[in-house]
């Protein structure tokens, strides 16, 4: 991963889409980034050759909350 990715990341989508998951969710911080880090939309993400560095922290939190619900994950049209 390059710096840069890496930098998007873990600056900007990351935090943000952990806080999306803690709120909606009624989470505390920890177990909101736990529940996001062992899901495969993360490991999708963390894949600079995906491309979901451009989606938006909501767009990401809704791709991780349907993963949860139904174990499939759905990108979003561009």
């Amino acid at each position: 991963m390059d710096a840069q990715f890496s930098s998007i990341l873990s600056i900007a989508v990351i935090p943000a889409t952990v806080d999306l998951i803690a709120e909606g969710e009624g989470l505390d911080d920890i177990s909101a980034m736990n529940e996001f880090y062992n899901s495969r939309v993360y490991e999708l993400l963390s894949k600079e050759e995906t491309k979901m560095w451009h989606y938006s922290p909501k767009t990401v939190y809704m791709m991780w909350k349907h993963e949860k619900k139904t174990g499939e994950i759905i990108f979003p049209e561009d």
